[in-house]
């Protein structure tokens, strides 16, 4: 339950020792005059039940959250470091004589919160820094990064045999004797395939984790399902389980599990392959606050992430963004059109255009297509000598004289022309030039209607 708030009494002495060891322009200073966290504390209201015992004042773990973001700190050492830190114990409120909850307290608290709880304090706190004239409406810029899941990757037998474990453990509540059943036939099949290939001992646990599966979902849903704790353990369980096994009977689908330890991490690329998280933000380019935050399994979309961020922030301030920067993932023209359209407030997006270059070789527009389309002149003044239509490639292409190719000073430039790709799945090409933005970064300036490009590609008679 949460009482009414009471003001921390800070006896005179400390507040003399406070004045004279914490600097006035130290940065927990600037966050107690700028920050009101009593209006954060009633964000969190909804978060605690009407009855039952006082809870620990709430801003006490809002300020313990803060500083260990600051801090880059874990639960227990910012513990340890407010028993000793003059400066945290100002923030916190504690005179010299007071004490500090047990650890435990901030992880239920974490925990009471969840997601949801966090995103309105972080919403909340915007709120205030809008209020201040901190954040505006001008500018978004939108970015994002890997985050590597604290994970062992198993091989495919430690994959199932993990799942397996899971799922028996999670329904031996429910159906003991048929948990007990599973764990007598697993010993026979190690028995069976010991000595056996790699291939044979996994296609056999494959089929006892499926026949594992079917059962444990004919298991009856207790009538408490929606509030049980251990039932939703269960449904979990299961549902590791079917993604296990998505994976074992197409190893080329997407989004396989990599680890039942963290079952929502996934292999994505950054630069490099990795394994775990894909973290995409917004930033005010003005204040340099971050104004909204998503978080993907590695691999999601971050160009469709982009509509996600902004309804995010839409939906707790009613704002809309004027202009919005992206990085080259934003490259994807069903989601800038979704993006400037009225029903996103009309948003102006500025993307730069992916890699055109071909390595120095030829372009197509450096050709000169023959009126009635049956030759091309080369940048040397050399025409084609025939033409021929490459379906699989969705391509023409104009051939030339070996001879005179190899002659010519010109080859040095090479011989094969590529496409050039824009934006929606179209083949475009671009209207404008590359400008610099505030940022450094190239933008679009505008596009062409789309059309596609005959690409002119030299090859051997």
């Amino acid at each position: 339950m949460l009482e009414p708030y009471r003001q921390p009494q800070i006896s005179r002495d400390d507040r003399e020792l406070f004045d004279t060891l914490v600097p006035f322009d130290h940065w927990t200073r600037r966050a107690d005059e700028h920050i009101d966290f009593q209006k954060l504390r009633a964000t969190l209201e909804p978060s605690f039940r009407d009855s039952g015992r006082p809870a620990i004042e709430p801003i006490l773990f809002l300020k313990l959250e803060l500083l260990m973001f600051h801090d880059c700190l874990s639960d227990s050492q910012v513990f340890q470091r407010a028993r000793t830190d003059i400066a945290y114990r100002r923030f916190l409120g504690l005179g010299r004589h007071d004490g500090l909850p047990d650890v435990s307290t901030l992880r239920k608290f974490r925990s009471r919160l969840g997601v949801e709880g966090h995103r309105m304090i972080f919403h909340a706190f915007l709120s205030q820094a809008r209020e201040h004239g901190l954040v505006k409406d001008r500018l978004r810029l939108k970015d994002a990064t890997h985050v590597l899941a604290d994970i062992a990757i198993p091989a495919g037998l430690q994959l199932v045999a993990q799942a397996r474990s899971k799922l028996l453990n999670a329904a031996e509540p429910f159906d003991r004797e048929q948990v007990i059943g599973e764990r007598v036939r697993l010993e026979a099949i190690r028995t069976s395939t010991d000595g056996a290939g790699n291939d044979a001992r996994l296609l056999a646990r494959v089929a006892h984790l499926r026949d594992i599966l079917s059962r444990v979902e004919q298991i009856p849903a207790p009538p408490d399902a929606d509030m049980n704790p251990t039932w939703k353990a269960l449904q979990w369980a299961i549902h590791v389980a079917r993604r296990v096994l998505v994976g074992q009977d197409d190893p080329s689908s997407p989004g396989k599990i990599r680890s039942t330890v963290d079952p929502d991490a996934r292999r994505g690329k950054h630069g490099e392959y990795y394994d775990g998280y894909c973290v995409d933000v917004l930033v005010d380019a003005d204040s340099e606050l971050f104004t909204a935050i998503n978080v993907m399994p590695a691999g999601g979309s971050e160009s469709d992430d982009a509509l996600v961020l902004l309804q995010q922030e839409r939906a707790a301030h009613c704002n809309d963004i004027e202009m919005l920067s992206i990085d080259g993932a934003g490259y994807d023209g069903a989601v800038i059109r979704a993006l400037e359209s009225p029903a996103e407030g009309n948003t102006k997006v500025f993307v730069p255009v992916k890699d055109q270059s071909n390595g120095g070789k030829f372009r197509a527009e450096q050709f000169e297509l023959s009126k009635d389309g049956s030759f091309v002149t080369c940048p040397a003044g050399e025409q084609s000598q025939y033409k021929q239509r490459e379906e699989s490639r969705h391509t023409t292409a104009f051939r030339f004289d070996v001879a005179k190719c190899q002659a010519c000073p010109c080859a040095v430039k090479g011989l094969v022309l590529q496409w050039v790709r824009f934006p929606s799945g179209n083949w475009v090409a671009p209207a404008g030039s590359y400008r610099s933005g505030g940022g450094g970064d190239k933008t679009v300036e505008a596009f062409e209607k789309t059309r596609r490009l005959a690409t002119w590609r030299v090859g051997r008679p």
